[in-house]
């Protein structure tokens, strides 16, 4: 008995949906505060049509690589959200924890 090559993504990306929502039973989500976000002092941009990307989170002591959208921006960080057994989760994280998706990839 094989293995299905055509649904071996699917099922990395349901195992990894697992893996994170365990987490997020177990430990908080990080997110950036206000002090580090200065949105008092930094402008933000908000994106009406939110851009794909990969962003590391923090759940805990833990980092995790996450598909997310980029809803809003500063100069220094990024507001992400992303899906955990259709619960729809958003943080703050700093602009370099995140890879914008090519338009090409977003189909």
């Amino acid at each position: 008995m094989g293995s299905s090559k055509r649904l071996a993504e699917l099922y990395d990306r349901y195992a990894a949906e697992k893996h994170l929502a365990r987490l997020l039973k177990e430990a908080p989500l990080q997110s950036l505060t206000s002090r580090e976000l200065e949105l008092d002092r930094l402008p933000v941009t908000i994106y009406p049509r939110p851009r794909g990307c990969q962003a590391w989170v923090r759940i805990g002591p833990h980092a995790v690589r996450v598909s997310a959208r980029i809803v809003r921006s500063t100069p220094r960080a990024a507001g992400i959200e992303f899906v955990v057994e259709e619960r729809t989760v958003r943080c703050w994280v700093w602009g370099s924890a995140v890879d914008v998706k090519a338009a090409d990839d977003e189909a």
